[in-house]
């Protein structure tokens, strides 16, 4: 019941496809500070990076669009080359990982953007690669063991890294040398003046006045329910048959039946594995019908079939908690001033690059 909220978003390759693995997106967007929480908890804590490294998000090198043989460079820092077989190596992997998320005619739209994106890619990753080298910026076996166990631990249910490594086309090798690169660029960063500076109480309290509508605890309601699923291939008759059999369901629960034995017994959906429990959830994410009837109906009783295009529900409610605000106390204090650095960090990595980039050789040829 649950609707479908798949977003796609495009990263950066090389270094930055490795550092989002391991949830290192500095660059968070403001209204990511704190997760709607559930009942009776306080708002959720900023997301942190899982290996504290920054995202190489820079502005991207201008380029023409002549070609140039395999061998020769598409750019060149400060003398090490971007050769034009690598660059086609890299738009391939890119377009790759692309082409099966996205319609032929929107990603030929991208491509521009894209080639762009590797070319700053790898002018950026280089700039730090040549800057931790010089300043002798070193990661030791324990930091790097640390940050490859984190991308593991952080992987959603389900998914293998060695897949997700083998669709990426990067070997155990490569992904470590890359997070080998994030531990150094994130000692780096910690040494900018701008990274330095920690949010000040004035800082914090002008964050949350000003940002008081994301730390709000909505309106959420605990239910269970019991579903007869539809299919498309139904005829009339089946309809009618399943109608039949979930209003003596509700029969059987208005007259005292237990609800998650009745529940484990016949609904279609996953959750009567827990008695139909489907826990506790806020506005938006059930589908209309179903939401309407858990946040109208009295808390315990027996509500009337709701049919949605998954099928018929029986739904119980068992809480509800009004929405609330969430007060700035010790804990959401301690969450914001987290934000806030990394929020600083984030403009102090930012400044380092346009540093580096003014002061380094640049030279782009033409694709």
């Amino acid at each position: 019941m649950a609707k479908d909220n798949n977003r796609f978003q495009l990263f950066g390759a090389g270094i930055c496809l490795m550092l989002l693995l391991a949830g290192c997106n500095a660059k968070m967007e403001e209204n990511q500070v704190t997760a709607k929480p559930a009942v009776g908890q306080a708002a959720a804590a900023p997301p942190q990076a899982a290996t504290d490294i920054p995202l190489p998000l820079a502005t991207p090198v201008a380029a023409t669009t002549k070609k140039v043989p395999a061998t020769a460079a598409v750019v060149e820092v400060n003398g090490s080359k971007f050769t034009r077989a690598q660059f086609d190596g890299e738009m391939k992997k890119k377009l790759n990982s692309l082409q099966e998320r996205m319609p032929a005619e929107r990603l030929q739209q991208l491509q521009p953007e894209l080639k762009k994106q590797v070319i700053d890619d790898f002018v950026v990753r280089t700039l730090l690669s040549q800057e931790v080298k010089r300043l002798k910026i070193t990661a030791t076996e324990g930091e790097v063991k640390e940050h490859i166990d984190r991308v593991k631990s952080s992987l959603p249910p389900g998914a293998n890294f060695e897949d997700l490594l083998k669709k990426n086309e990067l070997t155990p090798e490569k992904f470590r040398e890359e997070i080998t690169l994030g531990v150094k660029v994130d000692k780096l960063v910690k040494t900018q003046p701008l990274a330095k500076n920690k949010p000040s109480e004035k800082e914090i309290t002008k964050y949350y006045q000003d940002n008081k509508d994301k730390f709000k605890s909505p309106e959420t309601v605990h239910a269970r329910h019991l579903l007869i699923s539809k299919n498309a291939g139904d005829d009339e008759k089946v309809k009618a048959e399943k109608k039949l059999k979930v209003e003596a369901l509700r029969k059987q629960l208005l007259e005292g039946a237990d609800f998650a034995e009745l529940a484990a017994k016949n609904s279609d959906c996953p959750s009567k594995s827990n008695g139909g429990d489907l826990g506790t959830f806020p506005r938006g994410q059930m589908v209309k019908p179903f939401e309407d009837a858990a946040f109208t109906q009295k808390l315990q009783a027996i509500g009337p079939i709701v049919e949605t295009d998954f099928g018929y529900h029986i739904i119980q409610v068992l809480e509800r908690s009004d929405a609330k605000v969430i007060t700035l106390d010790k804990k959401i204090k301690e969450e914001i001033g987290l934000f806030l650095q990394q929020q600083k960090r984030q403009d102090a990595f930012t400044d380092l690059v346009k540093k580096l980039k003014a002061k380094a050789t640049i030279i782009v040829a033409g694709q």
